[in-house]
Order: C-alpha cells, then sequence, then structure tokens
C-alpha cells in the first residue's frame, strides 16, 4: 500500500481515535477494504464479459456473465453491514470514518455498475448473433475507456491516491464525446435502412449504458478525492446531471 494519505492509516490520530488502534480494529478495516476490493473485481468481470460477448455476438456468454450480478448484489449487502458495524461499534473519526462512508458510497456504485453491465447483457441477447457492425467500433473505444477508468478509480481507492482519482474524473468526458458522436452516426443510419432500427435502438441502449458506468466510475474517483484529501469535487465542473 504505501501512501501517508491512504484513508485507513494509523498515524497521526488523535486521542480518541488513538484509543481505537487495537489490533482487532486494525483488522476491520483491512477486511472492509478487501471486501470493496473483491465486489470491485466481480464488477469488473461482469462489464469486461458483457462487451466482449457483444464484440463477439455471444449470447450465451451474455446470459452466463449476467448472473454475475447476484453476486455482487449480495457483496454490497454484506459490505453495507461491516460498515455499519464499524461505524456503531468503533465510531471511527478523522480518516477513518473518510474511509468508511466513502466504503459505504463505493459499494452502491459499485452495485449500479453491476445493473448496468447486465443490462447490457440484456440487450446483446435480444440482438441474438446477426446483428449490424453500425457502432461496434465506437462501443469498444468506450468500453476500453469506461473499463480503464473504473480499474483507475479501483486503484485510487487502495493506494490512496488522490492525483489518480483526478485523472478518472477528467477521462469521463472522452466518454461523453464518443456517445455524442455516436448518437447521429446511428440516427443517420436508421434513416437510410429502416430494416436495422431495432438493432440500432439496442445498440445505442448498450452505448448509453457505457456512458452511465464511466459515470458511476467518475462517482467513485470524486470519492476517493474526498477520502484522501477531505475535499468534495463532486459539483466541481458544473452542474452535469449522471446517471
Amino acid at each position: 500500500m504505501g501512501g501517508s494519505e491512504a484513508a485507513f492509516s494509523v498515524e497521526a490520530r488523535d486521542p480518541v481515535e488513538r484509543f481505537h488502534t487495537d489490533r482487532e480494529y486494525e483488522q476491520q478495516l483491512t477486511s472492509l477494504r478487501e471486501q470493496v476490493l473483491f465486489m470491485g473485481a466481480c464488477v469488473e468481470e461482469l462489464l469486461t464479459g458483457a462487451v466482449e460477448a457483444f464484440q463477439e455476438r455471444d449470447t450465451e456468454r451474455a446470459r452466463r456473465v449476467a448472473t454475475l450480478d447476484r453476486q455482487v448484489d449480495r457483496l454490497e449487502v454484506d459490505i453495507d453491514d461491516a460498515c455499519l458495524q464499524v461505524l456503531a461499534r468503533r465510531q471511527p473519526v478523522a480518516s477513518d470514518l473518510r474511509f468508511v462512508t466513502t466504503a459505504l458510497k463505493v459499494v452502491t456504485d459499485l452495485e449500479r455498475i453491476g445493473d448496468l453491465a447486465t443490462n447490457i447483457c440484456a440487450r446483446v441477447i435480444e440482438l441474438g448473433a446477426h446483428t449490424s457492425s453500425a457502432g461496434r467500433e465506437t462501443i469498444g473505444k468506450m468500453a476500453d475507456t469506461t473499463r480503464s477508468m473504473l480499474r483507475d478509480a479501483l486503484d485510487a481507492f487502495v493506494a490512496g491516491d488522490a492525483l489518480r482519482a483526478q485523472a478518472v474524473i477528467e477521462r469521463d468526458a472522452r466518454v461523453d464525446k464518443l456517445y455524442a458522436d455516436l448518437f447521429p452516426l446511428l440516427i443517420a443510419r436508421m434513416t437510410s435502412q429502416p430494416e436495422i432500427v431495432d438493432q440500432a435502438m439496442r445498440v445505442l441502449s448498450i452505448a448509453k449504458h457505457l456512458e452511465r458506468i464511466a459515470d458511476h466510475a467518475t462517482n467513485l474517483a470524486e470519492m476517493v478525492v474526498f477520502m484522501v484529501k477531505g475535499e468534495d469535487v463532486r459539483h466541481a465542473r458544473g452542474g452535469d446531471v449522471r446517471g
């Protein structure tokens, strides 16, 4: 880990906080961090599988991958319970309190990413094996950026790295631009080829799900900045509304 700014570090605590620096408490914080990381890994696997099922037109893989969402949901409940137990029994303060409250929020966004990835699987199943190539390249670019944002946001959470988190926030505009470019392209394709309207609408839906996943990865990064620096940057970029 390293990093003197890590949210669950034990140094420089005030007297009330030092009262709680026993081995069991530290193990609870470590276990909580590991649970969040495991949930993040499950969500990454779900997202990667959903995107690859789309690119490969593999409906059976989409069905298999979608079952991971149940595990993600269970992990959210377990982590929520663990956070509440730490808050109630340990009464953390300062950096530890920011870490626990951040974990509570992180799992909410991770669960929502899992839902959106499952929605992508549903669209892949609806599309079936015989789909147009319209939008496939742009979807691939959106997926690559979105997955890297999610991975880097989770890595920033582990390392307590506010700079890395800030870089994730800045990449959100790239995904927004790709989606904005794809929309008129598919509208034009539907106008000239009415027979692909249903397919194109489902591809647009997949693109929208990816755009929203990038928003949630941005939320994660913003929470890391707060965890590390105690600075709320959620609305610093102007009043955009994220799903």
